[in-house]
């Protein structure tokens, strides 16, 4: 099991800094936390530390990410989860397991990951692919992002 640094590192690397992009409809953002998401917080002047507790608390507890054994499909839970929203990524999972989509990693989900019969992660990678490429479809005004959003999953690995 590798530490929640190590996840980390590869979020704040996908993220960056500080962006205020009109077509996002995120709005500002720093370090990928979003003036939308956290109205309260002075996006801009937000530090990495910070980032990093809202992070662990608002992405990694709430997704229950201690649960899955596999640390790439971690990895990869998260780094969608930071970019689509918690309850895609894990909704998402569960449909690429053919288990009740509930949004929520139980025990259900947890023991069907790690007793996946397959590459899981390659299936979720798919998923992810799968997912970005309707939501172009969906929303074609969003079709700018998804070189980005294909390269993200392409480049989700350990740094070290």
């Amino acid at each position: 099991m590798r530490p929640f640094d190590d996840y980390i590192a590869v979020i704040l690397q996908h993220e960056g800094g500080y962006v205020n992009n009109p077509s996002d409809p995120g709005g500002e953002t720093n370090y990928g936390i979003s003036h939308n998401s956290y109205p309260g917080l002075d996006i801009k002047n937000l530090t990495v530390e910070d980032a990093k507790s809202i992070y662990y608390n608002d992405y990694w507890v709430k997704m229950n990410l201690d649960e899955l054994s596999i640390d790439l499909l971690k990895l990869h839970l998260f780094d969608m989860g930071v970019n689509a929203g918690i309850k895609v990524a894990i909704k998402l999972l569960q449909k690429t397991l053919g288990i009740a989509q509930d949004g929520i990693v139980g025990s259900d989900t947890a023991s069907f990951s790690n007793q996946f019969q397959g590459d899981i992660v390659q299936s979720y990678i798919e998923a992810r692919k799968n997912y970005y490429e309707y939501i172009v479809k969906v929303h074609p005004n969003e079709s700018i992002f998804l070189n980005g959003w294909i390269n993200r999953i392409t480049n989700t690995n350990f740094l070290n």
